[in-house]
């Protein structure tokens, strides 16, 4: 089972258009996105081709493969459950891989590992888990601290990096967890 995994869009269509790009290439199972799809925030500068009106067609044809999951970050509103034909505002969502390991998907701002001055408030996960999120903008790929057998992924942010690389990130299960999570940078910053 291969998921690609996607975090912060924020509305940029130029920075969508590459996600777009990169899910055709890669062809993964299953579309993960971690939350802030289309508003950019009021602590955000403005992302590259801001147009969340033709972000929205874009995220919407992935809606139709069902193979979508998707929960809500600190920037979605209501709203964006009105234009997105896909459940979007859940704090986090649970993906089983068919080899039963469990990935706690979340946005990071709610529930979160503790990277990057983000919130500490790890769930109980049974070891051999992960918890993926986003909302830092920055890129973990290792253990949670306080639960070294608990893993912790943030695939970065796709359209408004704060450490130099827009990116995204892939899974592929079957294989240890320390080796199953890897970044792929779409651009640099």
């Amino acid at each position: 089972m291969k998921l690609l995994i996607a975090s912060d869009i924020h509305g940029s269509a130029y920075w969508a258009g590459r996600l777009m790009e990169a899910i055709e290439a890669e062809q993964p199972d299953r579309i993960v996105l971690t939350g802030d799809l289309l508003y950019h925030g009021p602590r955000n500068d403005l992302p590259r081709d801001y147009a969340p009106k033709q972000v929205i067609p874009m995220l919407n044809s992935l809606a139709k493969t069902g193979n979508l999951v998707a929960v809500r970050g600190n920037c979605e509103a209501e709203v964006d459950q009105m234009v997105l034909d896909f459940p979007c505002m859940a704090d986090y969502a649970v993906v089983c891989d068919d080899a039963g390991r469990e990935l706690f998907v979340t946005h990071g701002h709610v529930f979160g590992a503790g990277f990057h001055n983000s919130v500490d408030n790890l769930p109980q996960l049974p070891a051999g888990s992960a918890i993926v999120y986003g909302h830092t903008h920055m890129k973990v790929n290792e253990p949670v601290p306080a639960r070294p057998e608990v893993w912790a992924f943030n695939p970065g942010s796709v359209s408004i990096p704060k450490d130099g690389t827009h990116s995204y990130g892939l899974y592929e299960s079957g294989l240890p967890v320390a080796e199953a999570f890897r970044h792929v940078v779409l651009g640099e910053a």
